[in-house]
């Protein structure tokens, strides 16, 4: 396996009479649909998302384009009229260059694709000019002082039934999360202070969680701080909690949700003249879902 998109080399069995899937530099798309080039993980962000199940990467966009979006998710919340009708949505306007950033691509190349292909006459699910996963769902959240519920869920995801879609598995040099999160933090978090919780590591988990998981000072409880302009990464098999905000300044954020080419989740789909209007590249995250010659060439 090419090492030029992803780090994980890794040997996987085939459908076809357990021959090894082999896809070439090709399978990996290198560039997002803007020609930026693809942030490929470090080693140590593939192992820490791998171990804990979510993944902070901090400073990824820059203060006019934080400033740009966050004026954007103001006005949608509070003026969306303003706001022609196709756009009024979380992945509208400047937001919309977050669905395929060179660092989303990065990670979903990473833990969301898998290429299914045998070398010979199937081809790898994604190219240059084709995403090899999909996105699901988006919306934002604009989360004054006071907003927000404790509500723990999910976990567990190497147990679940791949149906659930809640799912984390693994082997040796290779794991695979179904459905994934990308938050974009569009003002600072403090630890603490309402971003989201985790319970770090409970992806894997083999137990049942104890009843102290239910009170929010348990020390079972992982969060972070962030500058604006970081992106959040977490598999929704990790589990995982809204909080209370406890800033003056606003919770802007952006919640997009991944998943394999042959899953879907939610019921959502982005409107159509929006999706029309979006670069051919960005347009292959939206195509139908199923697995078999799934790929735009």
């Amino acid at each position: 396996m090419s090492n030029s998109s992803v780090h994980s080399k890794y040997f996987a069995f085939n459908k076809n009479l357990g021959r090894p899937m082999i896809p070439g530099q090709d399978a990996y798309p290198q560039t997002n649909s803007e020609g930026s080039p693809v942030v490929k993980l470090t080693d140590e962000q593939r192992y820490r998302f791998d171990k804990d199940g979510w993944l902070l990467v901090p400073n990824v966009i820059d203060s006019q384009e934080i400033e740009e979006m966050r004026e954007y998710i103001i006005r949608l919340d509070t003026d969306p009229d303003s706001i022609p009708d196709h756009e009024r949505s979380s992945i509208g306007g400047p937001l919309q260059s977050l669905v395929d950033h060179p660092v989303v691509v990065g990670f979903m190349n990473e833990f969301v694709y898998h290429p299914f292909t045998d070398g010979q006459k199937t081809p790898p699910l994604a190219n240059q000019n084709c995403y090899g996963f999909r996105m699901e769902y988006s919306f934002y959240q604009y989360r004054q002082a006071g907003q927000g519920k404790f509500v723990p869920h999910n976990g567990n995801g190497a147990l679940r039934l791949p149906s659930d879609h809640h799912t984390y598995h693994y082997f040796p040099g290779h794991a695979h999360t179904a459905l994934t999160r990308a938050v974009w933090e569009l003002n600072p978090v403090i630890e603490k202070k309402g971003g989201t919780l985790f319970v770090t590591g409970s992806h894997k988990a083999a137990f049942s969680a104890p009843e102290s998981i239910m009170e929010i000072e348990s020390p079972l409880w992982s969060t972070y701080s962030c500058p604006a302009g970081s992106v959040l990464f977490f598999t929704e098999a990790v589990t995982h909690s809204s909080s209370i905000w406890r800033l003056e300044t606003p919770r802007i954020a952006i919640f997009n949700s991944y998943n394999a080419i042959g899953n879907k989740w939610h019921n959502w789909h982005p409107d159509p003249d929006l999706l029309a209007q979006m670069p051919a590249k960005r347009q292959t995250l939206y195509r139908p879902v199923y697995i078999s010659g799934n790929v735009v060439s």
